[in-house]
């Protein structure tokens, strides 16, 4: 048996790293669009809501977005149905709309949410399919670590679903504390955070981001 050398087990490449900065580089090019979704389009990929509240908890983010669009609330991805279990449609004629569905199911989130107004939120997104679709879990990761969205790392549950019957002993998420609305939240029965210290927690976010520390 031979002794243990971790070098050995270590992969990299200096390749995937600048693919991944070309993936990130391209994102960050492509047109920001209103959600929901103008027109129902095909594909599957990573996606980024931007906001540019004048008004509310998050009105700083109207200075920052609006001219470049350069700082993004939340990052999400929509992968290829059966992705997770290796599973793909093989058919040359089956469309998927994951990414155009995930857009409009979170534009409905924010529409429910109190204290957020949706015309206040847009998006960009990325279509990654074919053999570029094993990329989506990776630039996704990868823009979360750079922007460090509020929606991703401080305020966590907008992406969340409805866990389903014999679930619901589980919190509130953090986001549904802030922004009450979505109905079968209010099943959910676990002891949550409260929302004073959400708040509380978001607006020292805005003055990290502002400068003022």
């Amino acid at each position: 048996m031979p002794t243990f050398e971790r070098k050995k087990h270590v992969y990299r490449s200096r390749d995937f790293e600048e693919i991944i900065k070309d993936t990130i580089r391209f994102f960050n090019g492509t047109p920001v669009l209103p959600i929901p979704a103008p027109e129902r389009f095909h594909g599957t990929g990573v996606y980024a809501l931007y906001c540019i509240a004048k008004t509310g908890v998050y009105r700083d983010f109207h200075e920052i977005n609006r001219t470049s669009y350069s700082m993004p609330i939340y990052v999400g991805k929509a992968v290829p149905a059966g992705w997770r279990q290796a599973r793909r449609r093989n058919s040359s004629n089956s469309l998927s709309y994951e990414l155009y569905g995930r857009i409009n199911e979170h534009a409905k989130s924010i529409e429910l949410g109190k204290g957020i107004c949706l015309p206040d939120y847009s998006c960009r997104f990325m279509i990654l399919e074919g053999p570029e679709s094993d990329l989506i879990g990776a630039v996704e990761a990868a823009l979360i670590r750079s922007y460090r969205p509020l929606w991703n790392t401080l305020i966590d549950g907008f992406g969340n679903h409805d866990p389903g019957k014999g679930r619901y002993e589980q919190a509130k998420s953090d986001w549904d504390v802030c922004h009450p609305g979505r109905l079968w939240v209010q099943k959910c029965q676990g002891v949550h955070n409260t929302k004073k210290s959400l708040l509380q927690s978001i607006v020292h976010f805005m003055s990290e981001l502002r400068g003022d520390e």
